[in-house]
């Protein structure tokens, strides 16, 4: 099992304290950060050397969306496994152009999300 060094970027600072505690217990996984801003997220990939990033969709100032292709550019090995309450149909299609390589409803099962993740990392390798 590849190990996931994962980075989180929310805005929403109990969401993600949450989601942070809940999958560091997961075996292979390791939250290495999180921030709360989408214009700082590719700069934290590199400094974290993490090879997935959990993006929210909805960030203020810099987007997700446009958050996520600058993970791409900038950390082209590291996955981005989205993040959305209630996405549009276009903000799902705007997220997969951008170099998602999925995105998951916040409300799913944390066990699904898991298995994105590990997806994610398995197929940029």
């Amino acid at each position: 099992m590849v190990q996931v060094r994962l980075l989180l970027v929310e805005d929403n600072e109990v969401y993600r304290s949450s989601l942070e505690a809940v999958l560091a217990l997961q075996d292979g996984l390791e939250v290495v950060g999180g921030i709360d801003d989408g214009a700082l997220a590719a700069e934290a990939c590199r400094a974290h050397a993490a090879n997935v990033v959990l993006m929210d969709v909805r960030l203020p100032g810099l987007g997700g969306v446009e958050a996520t292709a600058a993970v791409r550019a900038a950390c082209p090995a590291a996955a981005v496994v989205c993040l959305t309450a209630e996405a549009t149909g276009e903000e799902r299609a705007a997220a997969l152009a951008a170099g998602a390589a999925a995105l998951v409803e916040k409300g799913r099962p944390v066990d699904d999300l898991v298995a994105e993740i590990r997806r994610a990392v398995e197929n940029a390798r």
